[in-house]
């Protein structure tokens, strides 16, 4: 079947044969591993207070983009390297200077869009490459990226579930894990750089205008679900998952774009949990 046949195909929304096609096949895998790593990374960025850290790499992302398309790399390439060095430079300004953690992060984020939108302007020509990471373009993954963000997810499972103990208390009390001699710094430079690649990963499914909400929303909505910890990751990852194939199953039955079609259903998910726990706590 040519291109024009999947177009057509597309256009009148058969999903089931959609579904038959390679590329919607790893769009779904794709949107599901990255909704665990999402999920499972989000649950610590919430509890630690880490949104505005991951929505500041992640815009500050369009600069390892335009310099991807510049030079002619794959941004994906790019941006892996950029938002790494990025949210260690950022973590260690932080912990370098007197000023409040969000003025660091506005100020180095301002900075990092103005250097991005400039470099933009001497993109001559079609700026797909661009766009599609502005506004994610799941349906693009390949074999390579679905490698890439298994290999992410593996890493962060086994970094993050083997040492539990230690993630807990460093997330509810910093002071208590210093003094019982966990290497807080490593754990925290650590735990970046992991939240760095999954944004950079994310990206490809959702954008950078909503990698964030990829984030955080699912675990804000098993947070108010939930008040234990290990029931709350679970819940988290589950979340993300399911939202993820969701959204993607709805972009390709209404034809919408895959990203904001897979935050959409987050957004509803939690509306839906937010009301369930309002009703069950007024009937308590």
């Amino acid at each position: 079947m040519d291109t024009v046949e999947q177009l057509a195909v597309i256009a009148n929304n058969d999903l089931w044969t959609l579904l038959q096609f390679p590329f919607m096949q790893r769009a779904i895998a794709g949107a599901m591993l990255m909704g665990i790593l999402g999920g499972l990374l989000g649950s610590f960025v919430t509890l630690r207070q880490l949104s505005f850290f991951s929505h500041a790499v992640g815009h500050a992302a369009l600069v390892g983009v335009t310099l991807g398309v510049l030079l002619q790399i794959n941004p994906t390439w790019m941006l892996i390297p950029f938002t790494l060095v990025f949210g260690l430079v950022v973590l260690y300004l932080i912990d370098q200077t007197d000023i409040a953690s969000d003025s660091v992060l506005s100020i180095v984020l301002s900075g990092a869009l103005a250097v991005g939108v400039i470099l933009s302007s001497f993109i001559q020509g079609y700026r797909g490459n661009l766009m599609s990471v502005l506004f994610g373009d799941i349906l693009a993954i390949n074999p390579t990226d679905l490698v890439l963000t298994l290999l992410i997810l593996i890493g962060s499972s086994l970094f993050l579930l083997l040492t539990l103990r230690q993630q807990i208390l460093l997330t509810l009390n910093p002071a208590v894990a210093q003094v019982q001699g966990i290497p807080v710094q490593f754990y925290r430079y650590a735990f970046v750089v992991l939240l760095s690649f999954a944004v950079a990963i994310a990206i490809k499914a959702v954008g950078v205008l909503l990698v964030n909400a990829f984030l955080v929303i699912p675990a804000a909505t098993a947070k108010l679900a939930s008040d234990r910890f290990i029931r709350f990751l679970a819940m988290s990852v589950l979340i993300g998952a399911i939202s993820s194939i969701v959204g993607m199953l709805v972009s390709g039955i209404l034809n919408f774009a895959s990203g904001p079609s897979i935050v959409l259903i987050q957004f509803l998910v939690f509306i839906g949990v937010f009301g369930w726990t309002k009703l069950r706590f007024k009937a308590a």
